[in-house]
Protein backbone atom coordinates (compact mmCIF):
# COMPACT_ATOMS: atom_id res chain seq x y z
CA UNK A 1 0.00 0.00 0.00
CA UNK A 2 1.43 2.96 -1.00
CA UNK A 3 0.49 7.05 1.29
CA UNK A 4 0.20 10.36 -0.85
CA UNK A 5 0.68 13.43 0.18
CA UNK A 6 -2.47 14.12 2.09
CA UNK A 7 -2.21 10.21 4.41
CA UNK A 8 -4.18 8.19 2.38
CA UNK A 9 -3.31 4.99 1.83
CA UNK A 10 -4.06 4.33 -2.16
CA UNK A 11 -2.84 0.94 -3.54
CA UNK A 12 -1.05 1.62 -6.95
CA UNK A 13 -3.31 -0.77 -8.67
CA UNK A 14 -6.32 1.38 -7.58
CA UNK A 15 -8.22 3.21 -10.44
CA UNK A 16 -9.59 6.61 -8.98
CA UNK A 17 -11.41 8.65 -11.24
CA UNK A 18 -10.37 12.10 -11.98
CA UNK A 19 -12.92 14.40 -10.03
CA UNK A 20 -13.58 11.94 -7.24
CA UNK A 21 -13.46 12.91 -3.76
CA UNK A 22 -12.23 11.11 -1.07
CA UNK A 23 -11.41 12.67 2.75
CA UNK A 24 -7.49 12.77 3.86
CA UNK A 25 -7.77 9.51 5.36
CA UNK A 26 -9.85 7.11 2.93
CA UNK A 27 -8.35 3.89 2.50
CA UNK A 28 -8.81 2.07 -1.13
CA UNK A 29 -7.16 -1.54 -1.71
CA UNK A 30 -5.96 -3.12 -4.69
CA UNK A 31 -7.46 -2.82 -8.02
CA UNK A 32 -10.51 -0.98 -6.22
CA UNK A 33 -12.48 1.23 -8.39
CA UNK A 34 -13.51 5.13 -7.98
CA UNK A 35 -15.86 6.80 -10.51
CA UNK A 36 -15.35 10.56 -10.95
CA UNK A 37 -18.84 11.77 -9.30
CA UNK A 38 -17.79 9.15 -6.09
CA UNK A 39 -17.33 11.35 -2.63
CA UNK A 40 -16.08 9.85 0.08
CA UNK A 41 -16.38 10.73 3.96
CA UNK A 42 -13.48 10.37 6.60
CA UNK A 43 -12.22 6.43 7.49
CA UNK A 44 -13.99 4.83 4.55
CA UNK A 45 -12.23 1.59 3.34
CA UNK A 46 -12.74 0.54 0.09
CA UNK A 47 -10.85 -3.05 0.05
CA UNK A 48 -9.56 -4.70 -2.51
CA UNK A 49 -11.83 -5.39 -5.77
CA UNK A 50 -14.67 -2.88 -5.15
CA UNK A 51 -16.29 -0.88 -7.44
CA UNK A 52 -18.06 2.36 -6.00
CA UNK A 53 -19.42 4.25 -9.43
CA UNK A 54 -21.93 7.20 -10.32
CA UNK A 55 -22.94 9.32 -8.00
CA UNK A 56 -22.76 8.38 -5.15
CA UNK A 57 -21.91 9.98 -1.78
CA UNK A 58 -20.55 8.08 1.69
CA UNK A 59 -20.34 9.72 4.64
CA UNK A 60 -17.89 8.72 7.24
CA UNK A 61 -16.72 4.98 8.52
CA UNK A 62 -18.16 3.33 5.33
CA UNK A 63 -16.57 0.08 4.77
CA UNK A 64 -16.90 -2.13 0.72
CA UNK A 65 -15.68 -5.32 1.19
CA UNK A 66 -14.16 -7.21 -2.08
CA UNK A 67 -16.57 -7.42 -5.19
CA UNK A 68 -19.09 -4.94 -4.10
CA UNK A 69 -20.96 -2.91 -6.83
CA UNK A 70 -21.85 0.61 -5.38
CA UNK A 71 -23.87 2.88 -7.37
CA UNK A 72 -24.14 1.82 -10.66
CA UNK A 73 -27.09 2.63 -12.96
CA UNK A 74 -30.59 0.63 -11.71
CA UNK A 75 -31.82 -2.54 -13.52
CA UNK A 76 -34.77 -0.50 -14.52
CA UNK A 77 -36.24 -0.44 -18.13
CA UNK A 78 -37.64 2.97 -17.14
CA UNK A 79 -34.68 4.43 -16.23
CA UNK A 80 -33.54 7.31 -18.77
CA UNK A 81 -29.57 7.94 -18.16
CA UNK A 82 -30.00 10.72 -15.45
CA UNK A 83 -28.19 12.36 -13.06
CA UNK A 84 -29.35 9.82 -10.35
CA UNK A 85 -28.34 9.18 -6.97
CA UNK A 86 -26.72 7.35 -4.33
CA UNK A 87 -27.12 8.52 -0.67
CA UNK A 88 -25.07 6.33 1.82
CA UNK A 89 -24.83 7.68 5.78
CA UNK A 90 -21.70 6.44 8.24
CA UNK A 91 -20.53 3.34 9.46
CA UNK A 92 -22.18 0.94 7.20
CA UNK A 93 -20.23 -2.23 6.16
CA UNK A 94 -21.25 -3.68 2.75
CA UNK A 95 -20.25 -6.85 2.68
CA UNK A 96 -18.67 -9.20 -0.95
CA UNK A 97 -20.89 -8.72 -3.76
CA UNK A 98 -23.55 -6.75 -2.44
CA UNK A 99 -24.69 -4.24 -4.71
CA UNK A 100 -26.62 -0.90 -4.69
CA UNK A 101 -28.23 1.39 -7.35
CA UNK A 102 -28.41 4.55 -8.10
CA UNK A 103 -32.06 6.12 -8.51
CA UNK A 104 -34.28 6.42 -10.78
CA UNK A 105 -35.83 9.55 -12.69
CA UNK A 106 -39.85 8.84 -11.48
CA UNK A 107 -38.87 7.45 -8.49
CA UNK A 108 -37.72 10.59 -7.10
CA UNK A 109 -33.81 10.17 -8.21
CA UNK A 110 -32.21 8.81 -4.89
CA UNK A 111 -31.43 5.24 -3.38
CA UNK A 112 -30.55 6.50 0.32
CA UNK A 113 -28.91 4.24 2.90
CA UNK A 114 -28.59 6.01 6.18
CA UNK A 115 -26.29 4.61 8.99
CA UNK A 116 -24.78 1.84 10.81
CA UNK A 117 -26.56 -0.45 8.82
CA UNK A 118 -24.61 -4.33 7.93
CA UNK A 119 -25.25 -5.78 4.61
CA UNK A 120 -24.19 -9.40 4.30
CA UNK A 121 -22.41 -10.94 1.02
CA UNK A 122 -24.25 -10.72 -1.99
CA UNK A 123 -27.64 -8.29 -0.80
CA UNK A 124 -29.32 -6.42 -3.18
CA UNK A 125 -30.54 -2.84 -2.79
CA UNK A 126 -32.39 -1.85 -5.85
CA UNK A 127 -33.20 1.72 -7.34
CA UNK A 128 -35.38 4.06 -5.12
CA UNK A 129 -35.05 2.38 -2.16
CA UNK A 130 -34.60 3.66 1.71
CA UNK A 131 -33.28 2.06 4.10
CA UNK A 132 -32.83 3.89 7.36
CA UNK A 133 -30.59 2.97 10.06
CA UNK A 134 -29.22 -0.17 12.42
CA UNK A 135 -30.37 -2.66 10.30
CA UNK A 136 -29.36 -6.02 9.26
CA UNK A 137 -29.70 -7.91 5.70
CA UNK A 138 -28.19 -11.37 5.91
CA UNK A 139 -26.95 -13.06 3.15
CA UNK A 140 -28.53 -13.21 -0.10
CA UNK A 141 -31.55 -10.81 0.41
CA UNK A 142 -32.84 -8.89 -2.20
CA UNK A 143 -35.12 -5.90 -2.31
CA UNK A 144 -36.71 -4.37 -5.52
CA UNK A 145 -37.09 -0.97 -6.39
CA UNK A 146 -38.59 1.74 -4.06
CA UNK A 147 -38.65 -0.95 -0.65
CA UNK A 148 -38.37 1.18 2.49
CA UNK A 149 -36.76 -0.21 5.89
CA UNK A 150 -37.33 1.42 8.65
CA UNK A 151 -34.79 1.71 11.99
CA UNK A 152 -33.75 -1.66 13.31
CA UNK A 153 -35.36 -4.52 10.75
CA UNK A 154 -33.87 -7.47 10.41
CA UNK A 155 -34.47 -9.63 7.42
CA UNK A 156 -33.27 -12.55 7.57
CA UNK A 157 -30.46 -14.86 4.56
CA UNK A 158 -32.49 -15.36 1.28
CA UNK A 159 -35.48 -13.15 1.41
CA UNK A 160 -36.86 -11.42 -1.12
CA UNK A 161 -38.86 -7.76 -0.95
CA UNK A 162 -41.53 -7.21 -3.74
CA UNK A 163 -41.00 -3.73 -5.15
CA UNK A 164 -42.68 -0.91 -2.83
CA UNK A 165 -42.62 -3.16 0.03
CA UNK A 166 -42.47 -1.69 3.05
CA UNK A 167 -40.78 -2.47 6.47
CA UNK A 168 -41.91 -1.35 9.84
CA UNK A 169 -39.07 -0.53 12.96
CA UNK A 170 -37.57 -3.21 14.89
CA UNK A 171 -39.64 -6.15 12.57
CA UNK A 172 -37.83 -9.22 12.49
CA UNK A 173 -38.71 -11.34 8.72
CA UNK A 174 -37.21 -14.70 8.75
CA UNK A 175 -35.22 -16.56 6.14
CA UNK A 176 -36.08 -17.39 2.25
CA UNK A 177 -39.01 -15.88 1.84
CA UNK A 178 -41.22 -14.15 -0.98
CA UNK A 179 -42.73 -10.41 1.04
CA UNK A 180 -45.05 -9.22 -1.17
CA UNK A 181 -47.02 -7.20 1.51
CA UNK A 182 -45.96 -4.44 4.00
CA UNK A 183 -44.52 -5.88 7.20
CA UNK A 184 -45.99 -3.94 10.37
CA UNK A 185 -43.38 -2.68 13.22
CA UNK A 186 -42.66 -4.80 15.79
CA UNK A 187 -43.63 -7.88 14.56
CA UNK A 188 -42.45 -11.23 13.08
CA UNK A 189 -42.75 -12.10 9.47
CA UNK A 190 -42.27 -15.48 8.75
CA UNK A 191 -43.78 -19.21 7.96
CA UNK A 192 -45.76 -20.23 5.01
CA UNK A 193 -47.36 -19.03 3.92
CA UNK A 194 -45.26 -15.72 5.20
CA UNK A 195 -47.33 -13.88 7.24
CA UNK A 196 -47.17 -11.80 11.00
CA UNK A 197 -46.84 -14.63 13.47
CA UNK A 198 -46.06 -12.38 16.73
CA UNK A 199 -43.96 -9.84 18.07
CA UNK A 200 -40.39 -9.75 17.49
CA UNK A 201 -39.74 -9.91 21.70
CA UNK A 202 -36.00 -11.30 21.70
CA UNK A 203 -35.13 -8.33 19.91
CA UNK A 204 -37.14 -5.71 21.88
CA UNK A 205 -36.49 -7.28 24.74
CA UNK A 206 -32.03 -6.96 23.64
CA UNK A 207 -32.92 -3.40 22.74
CA UNK A 208 -34.23 -2.33 25.84
CA UNK A 209 -38.29 -1.44 25.24
CA UNK A 210 -40.11 -2.56 29.25
CA UNK A 211 -42.06 -5.62 30.09
CA UNK A 212 -45.34 -3.57 30.04
CA UNK A 213 -44.37 -2.79 26.27
CA UNK A 214 -44.29 -5.84 25.04
CA UNK A 215 -46.96 -7.23 26.63
CA UNK A 216 -49.19 -4.48 25.27
CA UNK A 217 -47.77 -5.42 21.67
CA UNK A 218 -48.55 -8.64 21.99
CA UNK A 219 -51.97 -7.87 23.23
CA UNK A 220 -52.29 -6.00 20.40
CA UNK A 221 -51.37 -8.96 17.72
CA UNK A 222 -53.91 -11.02 19.29
CA UNK A 223 -56.07 -8.57 18.94
CA UNK A 224 -55.58 -7.45 14.92
CA UNK A 225 -54.47 -11.07 14.14
CA UNK A 226 -55.84 -13.84 16.42
CA UNK A 227 -59.56 -13.03 17.04
CA UNK A 228 -62.54 -13.25 14.72
CA UNK A 229 -62.80 -9.84 14.20
CA UNK A 230 -63.02 -7.74 11.03
CA UNK A 231 -59.65 -5.96 10.77
CA UNK A 232 -61.11 -2.47 11.58
CA UNK A 233 -62.80 -3.68 14.56
CA UNK A 234 -59.77 -5.35 16.15
CA UNK A 235 -57.61 -1.94 15.62
CA UNK A 236 -60.49 -0.09 17.17
CA UNK A 237 -60.22 -2.50 20.35
CA UNK A 238 -56.54 -2.25 20.40
CA UNK A 239 -56.89 1.76 20.29
CA UNK A 240 -59.46 1.76 22.55
CA UNK A 241 -56.99 -0.63 24.94
CA UNK A 242 -53.93 0.99 25.00
CA UNK A 243 -54.91 5.01 24.21
CA UNK A 244 -51.27 6.23 25.54
CA UNK A 245 -49.49 3.64 23.98
CA UNK A 246 -46.53 5.03 21.35
CA UNK A 247 -45.58 1.70 20.09
CA UNK A 248 -48.99 0.53 19.84
CA UNK A 249 -50.08 3.77 18.44
CA UNK A 250 -47.05 3.50 15.35
CA UNK A 251 -48.47 -0.18 14.84
CA UNK A 252 -51.94 0.29 14.22
CA UNK A 253 -50.85 3.19 12.22
CA UNK A 254 -48.96 1.58 9.44
CA UNK A 255 -51.55 -1.73 9.66
CA UNK A 256 -53.75 0.72 8.59
CA UNK A 257 -51.98 2.77 5.96
CA UNK A 258 -50.80 -1.08 4.23
CA UNK A 259 -54.55 -1.51 3.86
CA UNK A 260 -54.98 1.31 1.77
CA UNK A 261 -52.25 0.32 -0.62
CA UNK A 262 -52.76 -1.89 -3.46
CA UNK A 263 -51.99 -5.37 -3.08
CA UNK A 264 -50.89 -4.00 0.68
CA UNK A 265 -48.53 -1.90 0.07
CA UNK A 266 -49.09 1.32 0.71
CA UNK A 267 -46.13 3.02 -1.13
CA UNK A 268 -47.67 1.38 -4.41
CA UNK A 269 -50.42 3.06 -3.72
CA UNK A 270 -48.71 6.39 -4.02
CA UNK A 271 -47.26 5.98 -7.37
CA UNK A 272 -50.30 7.58 -9.06
CA UNK A 273 -50.69 10.06 -7.50
CA UNK A 274 -47.49 12.60 -8.71
CA UNK A 275 -45.17 12.13 -11.79
CA UNK A 276 -41.67 11.60 -10.77
CA UNK A 277 -42.74 11.21 -7.36
CA UNK A 278 -41.52 8.78 -4.67
CA UNK A 279 -43.12 6.17 -6.06
CA UNK A 280 -43.24 6.40 -9.87
CA UNK A 281 -44.46 7.76 -12.71
CA UNK A 282 -48.28 8.22 -12.95
CA UNK A 283 -49.76 5.72 -16.04
CA UNK A 284 -46.28 3.87 -16.25
CA UNK A 285 -46.09 0.04 -16.86
CA UNK A 286 -43.57 -0.71 -13.83
CA UNK A 287 -40.85 -3.02 -14.75
CA UNK A 288 -38.55 -3.26 -11.52
CA UNK A 289 -36.36 -5.72 -10.24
Amino acid sequence: MSEDIQGQRIHPTAIIESGADLAPDVTVGAYAYIGKRVTLGAGCVVHHHACIDGDTVAGEGNVFFPFCTIGSVPQDLKYRGGRCRLEIGSHNTFREYSSAHVGTEDGGGITRVESENLFMAGVHIAHDCVIHSHCILANNVLLAGHVHIADWAVVSGGSALNHFVSVGRHAFIGGVLAIVHDVPPYTMYGGAPPAVRGINRVGLKRRGFSPRVLNDLKDTYRTVYCRDLPAAVGIRHARDAYPQSVEVGEMLDFIERSAQGKSGRYLESLRDRNSGGAAGAEGRRVEDE
